[in-house]
């Protein structure tokens, strides 16, 4: 047999080998008696990192996807021309162009309501088709309570579907399928992979039907996570707990320091009642004071620990105006109709110590204060 023939089908005996930690299968396709076929199926990283959520979160199916605006396409695919969907009036500018845009195209019905008041149960219809909303909310961390909009709209239309974006909860600390969600789906890029270095989505739900259908979507639109993504995204789940008691306890630190300094006029941290909401931490966002607006570039510029890029929950905190960030896809009229203006700043927490931040965060204020003066 010629050497380049035994060179192409040389292969290392791994049965025995057993790793502490799965291995990245780096593999497109398998042999026709492997359970997994085809990676744009499923592959053992990628079914790794789903059953690790689908334990966190204690639901019963989990199915990955390329990135967090994949998991919101593949809910929106569950749609039909002609059906309504209710969307709530603080959610992330992209998530809200996709829906946008597709209503237009698909012909759905959409409707935006400010779904953490108890007046907007008033808004659903026999018509409507989904709820998509995040709790807590970007911006502003508002809360929305799961289990109220999910009754009232099963009892106008029991076959509507509830889908929650999950991210900034995490599974930690939220799990919207014990209060009457249908899906809850998240953004792994953030705190799953909390290194900035990997993306990812991810849905889970406890229907059976939900889970072929999202499955079937993501194998039909090649929406499917990569291994080396899911590989990556399983490494960081193994420090994610400890991640997120740093993140609360910076974050609830933060809120309570800046509440104290003259240049903040408002600091917007999540309501944990302990019940839906067991904890939080990462993100908060405060309103700098009016004439200190004009100085947001100063102060970003000024902040030594704070990066500005468009990530959150990594290991170096980030900052960002949501105006011009995480909203920019957004008109002003929209960004106006949610009380959005470019005062308003974000931060996010990292892994450094909590008294290096408030120093930081601190003088970065007090030198926009005095350039004022």
């Amino acid at each position: 047999m010629d050497s380049i023939t035994r060179a192409l089908h040389a292969r290392v005996d791994d049965t025995h080998a057993k790793p502490a930690v799965t291995p990245l299968y780096q593999a497109s396709a398998f042999e026709a008696s492997s359970p997994f076929f085809y990676t744009r199926k499923s592959n053992p990283n990628i079914a790794e990192f789903e059953e690790t959520v689908r334990t966190l979160e204690g639901a019963r199916h989990g199915v990955a996807v390329s990135t967090g605006m994949a998991a919101i396409r593949v809910c929106l695919d569950q749609l039909r021309p002609g059906d309504e969907i209710v969307v709530n009036s603080y959610v992330y500018g992209c998530s809200f162009k996709l829906i946008q845009r597709l209503a237009a195209r698909m012909g759905w019905s959409l409707k935006v309501v400010d779904l953490s008041e108890p007046s907007s149960l008033k808004q659903f219809t026999p018509k409507t088709r989904m709820l998509f909303f995040e709790t807590p909310t970007n911006p502003f961390l508002k809360t929305v309570d799961i289990r109220a909009v999910s009754s009232a709209v099963k009892a106008l239309n029991p076959e509507a579907l509830v889908v929650v974006d999950n991210t900034w909860a995490t599974s930690l600390f939220q799990h919207p399928l014990e209060h009457g969600a249908d899906i809850s789906l998240h953004s792994a890029t953030k705190f799953f992979s909390g290194h900035s270095d990997v993306m990812g989505g991810i849905l889970l739900t406890d229907r059976d039907d939900l889970e072929e259908a999202c499955r079937a979507e993501r194998f039909y639109s090649g929406a499917v996570l990569a291994p080396h993504s899911a590989w990556l995204l399983r490494r960081s789940l193994q420090t994610f707990s400890l991640r997120m008691e740093h993140h609360q306890q910076s974050t609830k630190e933060m809120a309570r320091f800046l509440r104290d300094l003259p240049q903040v006029t408002r600091v917007y941290y999540p309501e944990v009642d302990g019940h839906q909401l067991m904890g939080y931490g990462g993100i908060i966002f405060f309103d700098l004071r009016k004439d200190l607006v004009g100085r947001y570039p100063d102060f970003i510029a000024r902040l030594e620990l704070f990066g500005t890029g468009t990530g959150m929950a990594c290991v170096t905190s980030m900052v960002a105006q949501p105006y011009t960030g995480s909203h920019a896809s957004m008109n002003d009229e929209e960004k106006a109709q949610m009380g959005l203006d470019r005062g308003t700043v974000r931060l996010c927490f990292g892994l450094e110590r909590l008294i290096d931040l408030q120093k930081d965060v601190k003088a970065a204020l007090e030198h926009i204060d005095m350039q004022q003066r």
